[in-house]
């Protein structure tokens, strides 16, 4: 993590699995929220990913796939929801500066992001139907909460491939796209949007959280995790995540 001016920076760095998610990541998400809980100058959060070709890749399979049952995949799954909602629900706004790929449970962590600048050339997408599993982060319940047409945001759930860039505007995920430097196209984007007061970011995110507390976001997410839980046991996404992996070799 690295903070300038207000802007505290998370990035995932693990390039050469193509930034794939495992504990000692989520515990630097958790690391990350106690920073701007104890912090009071902070302004705004930005998770990004290292290189230039993936933001998230999701879940290391590697790791996760050694949880067989409902009651293994529940405790991992139930475990990073609960951080990630911390993440979501943090008290000033959090920018995904989408770098590359986000895919899986990658897209979850940036759809619970307030914004998402997407580079040109990624794609993004939540391919989990394909593991015969859902999202299990909480991604699907977040993502049914941005405003998108539901038909949409269905479609993409449902369809479990990754789109480009510019459909992911055409729908609403990507809040704007971009060329170039991330840097250069995050100094653009907060340049328009950030007050000199944290107080004002914080008082209308905290509107945002009122909103989420009364429809109860948390308790719903808990439910998508133990849907993708009773699936996560069943022996066709076993022989799905055998048949990716062998792939890869």
């Amino acid at each position: 993590m690295i903070e300038k001016e207000g802007i505290l920076f998370f990035e995932i760095n693990r390039p050469n699995i193509h930034n794939a998610i495992n504990f000692e990541v989520i515990e630097g998400f958790r690391q990350l929220v106690n920073n701007v809980r104890t912090n009071k100058t902070s302004k705004l959060v930005v998770i990004t990913g290292v290189g230039e070709k993936s933001f998230c890749s999701g879940g290391d399979l590697s790791v996760f796939h050694k949880l067989k049952t409902a009651e293994e995949s529940y405790s991992m799954l139930s475990t990073v929801a609960e951080v990630l909602y911390d993440v979501a629900t943090l008290e000033v706004p959090t920018v995904a500066l989408i770098n590359g790929t986000a895919v899986g449970g990658g897209c979850e962590i940036a759809t619970l992001c307030d914004y998402r600048l997407v580079k040109k050339e990624a794609k993004c997408g939540f391919i989990q139907g394909k593991l015969a599993i859902t999202t299990g982060w909480g991604g699907g319940t977040y993502l049914f909460e941005k405003g998108m047409r539901y038909d949409k945001a269905l479609k993409m759930l449902t369809e479990a491939t990754p789109y480009d860039s510019n459909e992911l505007l055409s729908i609403g995920w990507a809040t704007d796209l971009f060329e170039g430097d991330k840097l250069d196209a995050l100094n653009e984007f907060i340049a328009k949007m950030i007050v000199p007061h944290s107080t004002v970011l914080k008082a209308y995110k905290k509107q945002l959280i009122r909103k989420w507390e009364q429809s109860q976001l948390f308790e719903r997410i808990m439910e998508e995790v133990k849907e993708c839980s009773i699936l996560w046991e069943a022996d066709v996404h076993h022989a799905a995540v055998n048949s990716f992996l062998t792939k890869k070799k």
